[in-house]
C-alpha cells in the first residue's frame, strides 16, 4: 500500500474472539480498506504511517498497557484529530464508566457504538468518520497553503516595500484565503458533529417493536372494537415515528414539499387542545391567549401542528415538575406593508444558558438525555418558518422558562376551515375486574398506552406515572398499589434500579418488576436486588409470568 493510501484505510484493534476478524471483513465488503492489529505496539506504528479511522473493542484496552496509544493521541498536531470508533458493552459499573471516560478524554475524537451494533451502523459510522478524516486532511493542506502564502506575503514585503498597491493587493488575497479556510473549518465540523449522533437509537427502536409487536398480540385477545381501534392507532402511531427523522431533516434543509393555505391560527391552534392535554403530562397545563380580530397566514396546516406540538414537547421537557404552557398570537403591523402574525410558546421551565440558545438551531444539537431527543425539533421548526417566509426568535433565562416566537406573514386570502390531522381521541373506557393495582413507570406515551391495555387485559387496575421521582410521590400519597412495574431507562437522574431500591427501604413487601428495551441495563444491579428485568418487546403471556414472579419472588424474600 503507497503511503498516500494509508491515510484513509481503517485501523481495526479488536484481539478477542473473532470480532477484529469479523469487522475489518465486513468493512472490506463494503469496499474501505481496513487493517486488523494484534496489539497496541503494532496499532500505534501503524498509527504513525497514516490511518482515516480506528476500530477499537474496549475489552482489548483492559489491562494493557496503553501509554503509546494515549501519547500518540495526545500528539496530534493541531489540525488533527483522528476519529476513533469505540465498540462498547452494556457494562455500566461505576469502575467501567469511570475508565470509559477516561479513554474517550484520552483518545479526543471518540463515537460509541454499543453492543450489539448492525452492520449497517458499523459501517455507516466508520464512513462517517473517514469523511470527517479526509475533512481535516483537506484543512492541512489548507492551512500549509495558506502558511505558504503568508510567507510568500512577508518575502514581497520586504522585497518590494515602496509598492504598497501591490502590498495591499496580496493583504486582500490574505484575507480572501484565510475566509476559505476558516468555512471550510466550518463545514469540517458540521459533518464531524453529524458523526457523533450516536446512542438511544436501540432504546427507540425497541419501544417501536414493543407498541407493534405486543399490539398485533393483543388484537387477537381483544373483542371489544374500541379497544381494537386504540391498539390500531397505536401501532400506526409508532410507525409513523419511524418518519419522523426523514420529516425533520426534510423540513431543517427546507426542501419539504409544503401544502400552505390561508388558515385562522386561532380556530387552528384552538382544536389542537385535546392532542395536547393527551400528549402532555397531567402536571403540565396548557392556556391559550389569542389575540381578537387576528390576521389570517399563509401555511401548511399540519405542518404548523407539527411545530406547535414539538415545541409543546420540548416545553413539557423543560418543566420536570410540572408548569404552564401559554399559547398566544398577536398581530405585528408594519408601516411598510409587511405585517407579520406572531405565535409564541412560553413555558415556565428551566429556562437555557445564552451558549445553550446560540447552538438551539443547530441539527443534532440537543441537551436531552440519550435516547429522549434527536436534536432535530428546533431546527424543524426554523426550517418550517423559513420556508413560510417567516422567521423564529428565542428568548430564554436560567430558572425563568423560555418563549419561542414564530413571526408569519399575513395572508391577504380568506381563511379556509381548519382540518385537523389527527384521528378521534375520544375513547370510551370501560372497567376491568381488578386482579391487583398496578403502578406503571414509563416515560414514553406510546408505550404506555400499549402496556395499559395489556395490563388491564389481565384484570389489573393502572396508575401511570412518567418518572421515578413521580412513583414516589404516588407511592407516598398512599394508593393502593400491589406490584410496581417500571422501565429502567428514565429522565429526571432516578432510573429503575433506583427506584426499586427506594422502594425496597420505604416500602418493604412491595413488588417490584422491572423492563428495558437494553437486554442488559442495569442487570448486575438489579440481581444484586433481587428484582427481575423483563426484556422489550415482551408478549402478553410473558408480561403475565413476570408479574406473577415478581409477587412470588417479593413474598419469597
Amino acid at each position: 500500500m503507497r503511503p498516500a493510501d494509508k491515510h484513509g484505510r481503517v485501523l481495526v484493534f479488536a484481539p478477542i474472539g473473532r470480532d477484529g476478524t469479523a469487522s475489518a471483513e465486513l468493512l472490506r465488503r463494503s469496499g474501505i480498506a481496513a487493517e486488523t492489529c494484534l496489539n497496541i505496539e503494532i496499532l500505534t506504528r501503524e498509527l504513525a504511517l497514516g490511518a482515516g479511522a480506528v476500530f477499537v473493542a474496549e475489552e482489548g484496552l483492559f489491562g494493557e498497557r496503553t501509554a503509546p496509544l494515549f501519547d500518540w493521541a495526545r500528539r496530534q498536531p493541531s489540525w488533527s484529530e483522528l476519529p476513533f470508533i469505540l465498540l462498547t458493552s452494556n457494562q455500566d459499573q461505576p469502575a467501567v464508566m469511570e475508565w470509559r471516560r477516561k479513554v474517550v478524554v484520552a483518545l479526543r475524537n471518540v463515537a460509541l457504538l454499543e453492543r450489539p451494533v448492525q452492520a449497517m451502523t458499523l459501517t455507516s459510522a466508520v464512513a462517517t468518520a473517514l469523511r470527517a478524516r479526509a475533512r481535516q486532511y483537506e484543512v492541512r493542506a489548507l492551512l500549509e497553503t495558506q502558511a505558504n502564502a503568508a510567507a510568500q506575503l512577508e518575502v514581497q514585503i520586504a522585497l518590494r516595500t515602496q509598492e504598497l498597491e501591490e502590498a495591499n493587493s496580496a493583504l486582500r488575497r490574505e484575507i480572501e484565503e484565510r475566509a476559505r479556510v476558516e468555512e471550510t473549518l466550518r463545514q469540517a465540523q458540521k459533518i464531524e458533529a453529524i458523526g457523533q449522533l450516536t446512542g438511544g437509537v436501540a432504546h427507540d427502536f425497541n419501544n417501536l417493536l414493543m407498541v407493534i409487536s405486543g399490539g398485533l398480540a393483543m388484537l387477537d385477545r381483544q373483542a371489544d372494537p374500541a379497544r381494537r381501534q386504540r391498539l390500531m392507532e397505536g401501532m400506526q402511531q409508532a410507525a409513523e415515528r419511524g418518519t419522523g427523522l426523514t420529516r425533520q431533516l426534510l423540513a431543517f434543509s427546507r426542501r419539504q414539499q409544503l401544502k400552505p393555505e390561508s388558515i385562522d391560527l386561532t380556530r387552528q391552534i384552538g382544536g389542537m387542545r385535546e392532542l395536547l392535554d393527551r400528549t402532555l403530562r397531567g402536571d403540565v397545563h396548557v392556556d391559550f391567549d389569542f389575540a381578537d380580530d387576528l390576521w389570517p397566514v399563509e401555511v401548511d396546516p399540519g405542518e404548523l401542528e407539527l411545530v406547535i406540538l414539538n415545541l409543546a414537547v420540548n416545553a413539557r421537557d423543560a418543566m420536570p415538575s410540572g408548569g404552564t404552557i401559554l399559547v398566544r398570537t398577536q398581530n405585528v403591523p408594519d408601516d411598510v406593508g409587511a405585517d407579520r402574525v406572531q405565535l409564541s410558546i412560553t413555558d415556565s421551565g428551566t429556562g437555557m444558558s445564552r451558549e445553550v440558545q446560540a447552538r438551539v438551531f443547530e441539527p443534532f444539537y440537543t441537551t436531552k438525555d440519550i435516547g429522549k431527543g434527536s436534536g432535530l425539533g428546533l431546527p424543524q421548526v426554523h426550517g418550517f418558518a423559513q420556508q413560510s417566509g417567516g422567521s423564529v426568535e428565542i428568548q430564554s433565562e436560567i430558572g425563568r422558562g423560555t418563549s419561542v416566537s414564530i413571526f408569519l406573514p399575513r395572508s391577504r386570502n380568506a381563511a379556509k376551515e381548519p382540518q385537523h390531522n389527527y384521528g378521534d381521541l375520544n375513547f370510551a373506557r370501560q372497567a376491568a375486574e381488578s386482579s391487583g393495582n398496578v403502578l406503571l413507570v414509563e416515560d414514553d406515551d406510546e408505550v404506555a398506552a400499549l402496556v395499559r391495555e395489556m395490563l388491564e387485559q389481565l384484570g389489573y387496575g393502572v396508575t401511570r406515572v412518567a418518572s421515578a421521582r413521580a412513583a414516589l410521590g404516588a407511592l407516598a400519597d398512599g394508593r393502593a398499589v400491589d406490584v410496581v412495574f417500571s422501565d429502567i431507562m428514565m429522565p429526571g437522574g432516578m432510573d429503575g434500579v433506583e427506584l426499586a431500591r427506594e422502594i425496597r427501604m420505604r416500602h418493604e413487601g412491595l413488588p417490584v418488576l422491572l423492563t428495558s428495551g437494553y437486554a442488559e441495563a442495569g442487570r448486575a444491579a438489579a440481581q444484586a436486588l433481587g428484582v427481575r428485568i423483563l426484556a422489550k418487546p415482551y408478549r402478553l403471556d410473558e408480561l403475565a409470568a413476570a408479574l406473577s414472579s415478581a409477587g412470588s419472588r417479593q413474598h419469597a424474600h
